[in-house]
């Protein structure tokens, strides 16, 4: 199990995936604490087999930058391939203003391809990669230094069989005549505007069981305040 902590490691990995159709992307992260997710561990598979291809990208190494990563997300000859996108895509984004394109989300597939809405990474390994999973280290505190073996093996079988996954089911998409469906579920997740949130609409994320509309007016300024005194701690942090 390869870890990469310096830039230059990073981008000669960067450089040989850029050569390859598709790169599998994921991360792990932190989110309890802090109003931004705090990215722990970036996690890489060019196509191949078992760990071959596969890297482990430490951010929270002292000496590694993650722009050869983002200009690889740049990268239109590269499909870029995750699952359950969302989080992950507003990490990078938030971080770098970069949204990975071309994306494929093996959810987002999956679906059109009939497994079901929201379909979990546990199913598709299991159903489509004949495979298993460890689950040992699900519940995690991904900040902590050094990871453990068992945690490496975790995070990189979280790109590894998604290999074998994005190609099922690219092909399944092709056969169907479905490449357009996905594309169409997908445009939502490529748009910046979905990781921002205006603090005025903040107060749409809040579950209430009253219509009252004094009630609702306190709710909204009350959340339009958390929401501007959250950023501003979070940019001065």
């Amino acid at each position: 199990m390869k870890t990469l902590t310096t830039t230059a490691d990073l981008a000669e990995f960067c450089t040989a995936a850029r050569a390859c159709d598709y790169v599998t992307v994921d991360t792990e992260f932190l989110r309890e604490r802090t109003y931004y997710a705090k990215l722990c561990l970036v996690q890489l598979a060019m196509p191949g087999q078992g760990d071959e291809g596969a890297v482990l990208v430490d951010p929270l190494a002292g000496d590694v930058s993650l722009d050869p990563l983002y200009e690889l997300f740049r990268d239109k000859s590269v499909v870029k391939v995750f699952h359950a996108a969302r989080q992950d895509l507003e990490i990078f984004q938030v971080e770098a203003g970069v949204i990975p394109q071309p994306l494929f989300d093996t959810q987002v597939a999956a679906m059109v391809c009939g497994f079901g809405e929201q379909v979990g990474y546990e199913t598709l390994v299991r159903k489509v990669a004949r495979a298993s999973l460890d689950k040992s280290s699900r519940v995690t505190d991904w900040s902590r230094r050094p990871l453990t073996d068992a945690q490496k093996t975790y995070a990189l079988a979280d790109v590894t069989h998604l290999r074998v996954i994005y190609e099922h089911l690219s092909a399944e998409l092709a056969r169907k005549g479905r490449e357009k469906w996905v594309a169409e579920e997908l445009r939502v997740l490529t748009d910046p505007a979905t990781y921002y949130t205006l603090p005025e609409d903040a107060w749409k994320r809040v579950k209430t069981r009253t219509n009252s509309g004094r009630f609702l007016a306190i709710v909204r300024e009350l959340a339009r305040f958390r929401e501007e005194y959250a950023r501003a701690i979070a940019a001065s942090a």
